[in-house]
């Protein structure tokens, strides 16, 4: 059977009833639920075998724009109400969206021009999307954004939902327990490791137990547990569609970014009406902190549902693959009263560089947006701080500037509207902590740490995968950075106390990962430059390695103190595990948003 033939967002009749049929005696051999028992309602009444027969008992949300109806409308039937079929039980983010008509088009034949494509993306993402507090949580996908996923609530659900993808992927949908069941059909249609991965049980410590004391099916699960936490109808989405507005983003923003392995840039962002009112056109000045050098960016954004905003920028990048001006999008959330965003600007081969930017809409009131040095120590006397921000007050003394206990402003050395330097002084026994600045009632929370020693090292990110290429395939770097922690009032490390100092000065190092006698990983992996960016070996078999093996391998990256000591005298030292791989020869879709 010819599965590209079948609509896959449509139900798939012919694939699940021959699955069922196949599957069955396997299930009951083995002693597991069937697949009609797996889709039940919470009542414990079954459904039926397949949710094509289902009756939907959500309402649905009516499609009204004449676009989505046309290109959509001949195969997804309207009923009285304005709904289209599937489509009105389904909300998505941009992508999510942007991914189901690229399918449409791929497997199914839809017509549509790009233009046409974009339009009906931007109103499915607006009017059939998800509302910002649904959108946050999941923000590190769209962004991505390489995490330890801590969201997913069960092994079972570990198995059904994340084996393959990230548990953010379902989650940066809603839908009615039918289209829940619906996708967990389509997912079974088009990839054959889906059938294990649904109706497997869990065993174990982390396996959902039924009424009966055995281990239920993942697919049943996933799907009840779908169904409750990712509804179609939610409080959240009832606020915000009756809120949804036309995105008022035109005017002067000011940008606070950090980027690994080059330290925090400030500068302001010029938004500009585009070619539609969603639409808008950009100009980006950005200053490093650390060197002075500065960035300009222009690009181009769209804002979905008035909120998310997906966009390019520029700056006319030299070649180096971690320069700050390369050519990157943006993703970007903006809190619902259009005042602030938060986002990561990326590129790279693997997506693995980035700008994380928080921007803050100007406005004539002063704003602070950062302060330098990183961390002030206790008993430190006469050290200029900097406080960077816009329409700072240039008529200043001591008094007005706050930068809490332990910390005495002692005279203003320096005033303009963007830039304040003074001079402090800070007490012996100075308890350590986080320290909000504030200037005449304009704060920044957290802004600036009190330390009394360097306790350990943390060098970011802890796990880490490079990807060896340069021949036929693009290599995947990886950028590190290390951190100075002091413990806190516990005085213990690592807890929930500590206080994050900043960078502190290392020397970088790559040491060996043991893992196989005699592999001598080290020597062929690739190359830590001393700013901690790894940049991989060449691809393909390597005729100097053992065995001709290719140049992939384990190794840890290290960090070690130039200054900072522990309590019998030696450098503090701080560790990364790192893994080499081959290139991804196949890389799986990943939509994203054209401009």
């Amino acid at each position: 059977m010819n599965v590209v033939k079948h609509h896959v967002d449509a139900p798939v009749r012919p694939r699940a009833a021959l699955l069922r049929k196949v599957l069955a005696p396997a299930l009951l051999l083995l002693g597991v639920a069937s697949a009609s028992v797996v889709l039940a309602q919470a009542s414990g009444k079954p459904l039926g075998p397949d949710p094509v027969d289902w009756e939907e008992s959500d309402p649905g949300i009516p499609v009204t724009d004449p676009l989505t109806k046309e290109k959509c409308g001949g195969c997804h039937a309207a009923d009285a109400k304005g709904n289209l079929s599937r489509i009105s039980w389904v909300r998505a983010t941009p992508e999510g969206w942007a991914q189901t008509v690229k399918r449409m088009v791929k497997l199914n034949g839809a017509t549509v021009e790009p233009d046409e494509a974009r339009r009906v993306v931007q109103y499915l993402a607006t009017y059939h999307g998800l509302a910002p507090e649904e959108a946050k949580p999941v923000m590190y996908f769209a962004e991505n954004r390489i995490i330890d996923e801590t969201n997913i609530p069960n092994d079972t659900i570990r198995q059904s939902c994340a084996s393959c993808h990230a548990f953010a992927q379902p989650l940066s949908s809603r839908r009615s327990k039918r289209e829940w069941a619906l996708l967990q059909n389509m997912h079974v249609a088009l990839y054959s490791q889906a059938e294990m991965q649904y109706f497997r049980p869990v065993q174990g410590p982390g396996a959902t137990m039924g009424p009966d004391g055995k281990p239920l099916l993942p697919a049943q699960v996933a799907l009840n547990w779908l169904a409750e936490k990712a509804p179609l109808h939610t409080p959240e989405w009832a606020a915000w569609s009756a809120r949804i507005r036309p995105p008022r983003l035109e005017g002067k923003w000011l940008v606070s970014a950090t980027l690994p392995g080059k330290g925090r840039y400030l500068g302001e962002m010029m938004i500009s009406p585009g070619s539609a009112p969603e639409r808008f056109v950009t100009v980006t000045k950005l200053r490093s902190l650390q060197t002075g050098a500065e960035i300009t960016r222009k690009g181009l954004g769209a804002v979905y549902g008035g909120y998310s905003w997906r966009g390019s920028g520029d700056g006319g990048a030299s070649g180096q693959p971690d320069d700050p001006k390369s050519a990157g999008r943006e993703v970007m959330w903006f809190a619902p009263d259009l005042k602030m965003a938060q986002g990561r600007w990326y590129w790279g081969a693997y997506n693995e560089f980035g700008f994380n930017v928080t921007l803050s809409r100007a406005s004539a009131d002063p704003t602070v947006a950062a302060v330098t040095p990183f961390a002030l120590k206790a008993g430190a006397k006469g050290v200029e701080v900097h406080i960077y921000g816009d329409a700072l007050p240039q008529k200043l003394t001591p008094k007005d500037v706050d930068m809490g206990a332990g910390v005495t402003v002692t005279r203003i050395v320096s005033a303009r509207p963007g830039e304040l330097v003074v001079s402090v002084d800070v007490a012996e026994k100075a308890v350590s902590g986080q320290r909000d600045v504030g200037v005449k009632g304009a704060v920044l929370v957290n802004a600036l740490p009190v330390y009394d020693k360097v306790d350990y090292l943390k060098v970011t990110p802890e796990t880490a995968m490079a990807r060896l290429g340069g021949i036929k395939f693009d290599k995947g770097y990886e950028q590190f950075e290390v951190v100075g922690y002091a413990n806190g009032l516990d005085g213990k490390p690592k807890t929930a106390d500590d206080v994050a100092i900043g960078p502190v000065p290392v020397s970088w190092s790559v040491e060996e990962f043991h893992t196989v006698t005699y592999d001598d990983d080290k020597a062929f992996v690739g190359n830590l430059s001393p700013t901690a960016l790894f940049t991989p070996a060449v691809e393909g078999p390597n005729p100097q390695r053992r065995f001709s093996r290719n140049n992939y391998g384990e190794v840890w990256v290290v960090a070690t103190a130039k200054d900072a000591k522990d309590r019998f005298g030696n450098p503090l030292v701080g560790k990364a595990y790192l893994v080499v791989t081959v290139p991804s020869y196949r890389r799986w879709d990943h939509a994203e948003l054209s401009q």
